[in-house]
């Protein structure tokens, strides 16, 4: 990114000045060589959402922003619907409630090497992922619109998974205020038969070591210890949410005019909270949220299920489960004065303080775990917010390592089958059904997740807790 155009607030803050039509500035979380790769995308799209209605304090990016449709992704913002603040479906993204959950196991890291051939193949076999990937499951009208407005909890009351995952899962398992009226038949039938799968893109399944722990006391809290193995699961609402998304962008292109919005970019069309199309959206949104949290529980179940065959123990706790591309009411203080806000997170992560009243009671002393993906060659982390998140970007933080490449570019540049030998190489075993999928993911096509990690915790946005290093993916 053109620097000169920046004013550096600190070592970690970058400030993009109000300009034009921008309401509030940009401000970017980086370190120095982190700015160096951003695109200058980047800067244009952040300062687009800075001139959107009702737009609070800034349009921020996280340390891992880079280019997405109409908000970049990495990007956050939050609008007070009562002053004219919008709702915008590119502020969410495509994939709406895409999230990390994390499973604890009772293995440790050598008597994962002693199961890892049978353990890949047995995840592999019974987890479904790719393209267009269906499951067992198969749902009716009934039982789809039961899933859009229970998500998790709908899962548990079908025996996915026990009552005790629902407390360590975002928003207790399930969008109360989901309208599962407001989602298509067409997006109903794109998910007929997709409940429980992965699908593809940077979508994962990975078994974790924990390589490193940087702060022991609130590892601990959260069941983790050196040489411990996780199971971590990356997906969201797939092929429904996509059908969200392009129904309602292409509504709030349309609808924006008559509410006097200049749209700038097409992709970043919005509209007031508060109209009948804000309302429409937000319901569907949030129904199609409870999918992502239903389909990534009915994946844990089959997780646990593997477990069980292959070493006879399916006791995998919950370590949370949280979603990274979402639009929440919150309530913030602006100024001296708390608000109810519309916040949007696309490609960042939640990251509620020590004490805060919707953390589970066992996290509330230490603060709300922020789960990293990484990729599959590199490493992920386990952060935790603090007092100092709490007055930050809304509570926000990082969600993975950010692309460097397009996956056009990653294609030109590697081959999936040397993709995998060269993990092999190294004791990570990749179980996938796309070659193709695993070089659009290439862990050279994206950003240092380290760097990315410690510009978060730099910044005040969390804190670190522990690495994990992948043994076993799988990958659509």
């Amino acid at each position: 990114m053109d620097k000169s155009k920046l004013v550096r607030r600190s070592e970690w803050e970058w400030e993009i000045p109000r300009a034009g039509r921008m309401e509030v500035p940009g401000l970017l979380f980086a370190s120095e060589s982190l700015i160096d790769e951003v695109d200058d995308k980047v800067r244009e799209q952040l300062s687009n959402v800075a001139s959107l209605p009702g737009i609070v304090e800034a349009a921020f990016a996280m340390p891992d922003a880079h280019w997405g449709y109409g908000f970049p992704i990495g990007g956050v913002a939050a609008f007070d619907p009562n002053q004219g603040g919008v709702i915008s479906a590119g502020g969410v993204g495509f994939d709406i409630s895409c999230g990390v959950r994390t499973l604890l196991t009772p293995l440790r890291r050598d008597e994962v090497e002693k199961i890892r051939d049978s353990l890949a193949d047995a995840l592999f076999y019974h987890i479904p992922a790719g393209m267009g990937s269906t499951s067992r499951l198969s749902l009716d009208t009934r039982a789809m619109t039961a899933m859009l407005k229970g998500g998790a909890r709908w899962a548990v009351s079908q025996g996915y998974g026990g009552a005790g995952d629902l407390e360590c899962i975002e928003n207790g398992g399930g969008c109360g205020d989901a309208e599962p009226d407001e989602v298509s038949k067409q997006a109903r039938r794109r998910q007929t038969e997709e409940m429980g799968t992965l699908g593809s893109g940077n979508h994962y399944l990975e078994v974790q070591a924990v390589t490193e722990i940087f702060d022991p006391v609130i590892a601990a809290a959260y069941g983790l210890v050196l040489d411990g193995v996780v199971v971590s699961i990356h997906c969201g609402s797939r092929g429904l949410g996509h059908q969200v998304a392009t129904e309602f962008s292409r509504r709030m292109i349309l609808e924006a005019p008559q509410y006097g919005i200049q749209v700038t970019d097409r992709e970043l069309a919005s509209v007031p909270a508060h109209s009948p199309p804000g309302k429409a959206y937000y319901g569907a949104m949030r129904a199609a949220a409870n999918c992502a949290l239903a389909n990534r529980q009915i994946l844990s179940h089959f997780v646990r299920e593997v477990f069980k065959s292959v070493i006879g123990d399916n006791e995998l706790p919950l370590l949370y489960d949280v979603s990274h591309n979402l639009c929440s009411p919150e309530d913030h203080e602006v100024g001296d004065v708390k608000k109810r806000l519309y916040v949007h997170r696309k490609g960042a992560t939640r990251a509620l303080e020590p004490g805060h009243p919707d953390l589970p009671a066992r996290y509330r002393p230490v603060g709300q775990p922020v789960l990293v993906g990484g990729t599959m060659g590199t490493t992920s982390y386990i952060l935790a917010g603090t007092e100092e998140s709490g007055r930050r970007a809304f509570n926000s933080a990082c969600h993975g390592a950010g692309r460097s490449q397009s996956r056009s570019q990653a294609l030109k540049q590697y081959r999936g089958e040397d993709v995998v030998e060269n993990l092999r190489r190294r004791n990570i075993t990749v179980k996938t059904r796309s070659f193709r999928g695993v070089a659009e993911e290439a862990p050279a096509a994206y950003k240092d997740v380290s760097e990315v990690v410690r510009a978060t915790a730099g910044a005040g946005l969390a804190r670190l807790v522990a690495r994990l290093e992948p043994m076993i993916c799988v990958k659509g």
